[in-house]
């Protein structure tokens, strides 16, 4: 097998993805997801689901991202894999691992020294999503809400991108308490933007590989 082969680039037909492909799906997934939470970190903001609980943890008292990241997605594997399989758990806890560890090493090879918080949650947001549909369509996710919200969709047919837009505005609610209005307000902003990318891209019946 070449390594074109492999990677699907000859292949019309609707098929599974190859573990190759599978591969390079969480490991692009993950850099660019990394790289929308580090420009809404570069901005103060916050976005939803367990990486906008993190944000509040590291804002309010200091904690990690990465590591709350991490921490806090722990207890959504056991939904996964009951609900999901075990190879969607495996690749959803590889695509957390490098999120969290891309997220953090971030800063040593980009600084933003300044970003218009709007730009900053727009991008930022844009860039969650694209993230995130690499994930999906690779049988995999950021974890938390993302796993609640494919599980949904795949049993009830419920569209994951607005069941992590409902979520993701009640996490945003509690920023109030921790930053200012108009942070909250950009950090809606990118919220909005990931979700409405999520809703309008993400449909099973217009991606037939698995």
């Amino acid at each position: 097998m070449t390594l074109m082969t492999a990677l699907g680039v000859w292949n019309s037909n609707a098929t599974r993805h190859s573990p190759l492909e599978d591969v390079q799906g969480v490991l692009t997934g993950s850099l660019v997801s990394a790289l929308g939470l580090y420009l809404l970190a570069s901005a103060g903001l916050l976005t939803g689901s367990t990486a906008g609980v993190a944000f509040l943890l590291h804002y309010a008292f200091g904690v990690n991202f990465g590591l709350s990241f991490f921490l806090l997605n722990l207890p959504f594997f056991y939904l996964s894999l009951k609900r999901l399989g075990l190879a969607f758990t495996l690749k959803t806890f590889a695509a957390i691992a490098l999120t969290s560890l891309i997220a953090d090493l971030q800063s040593r090879f980009l600084v933003i020294s300044s970003i218009h918080p709007g730009w900053a949650a727009l991008l930022g947001g844009l860039l969650l999503g694209y993230g995130l549909l690499a994930l999906y369509r690779h049988r995999a996710s950021l974890g938390g809400v993302g796993i609640l919200g494919i599980y949904l969709q795949e049993r009830f047919g419920i569209r994951a991108g607005l069941v992590q837009l409902a979520i993701d505005l009640c996490v945003l609610a509690a920023a109030f308490f921790v930053t200012t209005p108009p942070i909250v307000l950009y950090s809606v902003l990118g919220a909005v933007a990931l979700n409405l990318f999520l809703t309008i891209n993400h449909r099973a019946d217009r991606y037939i590989a698995l």
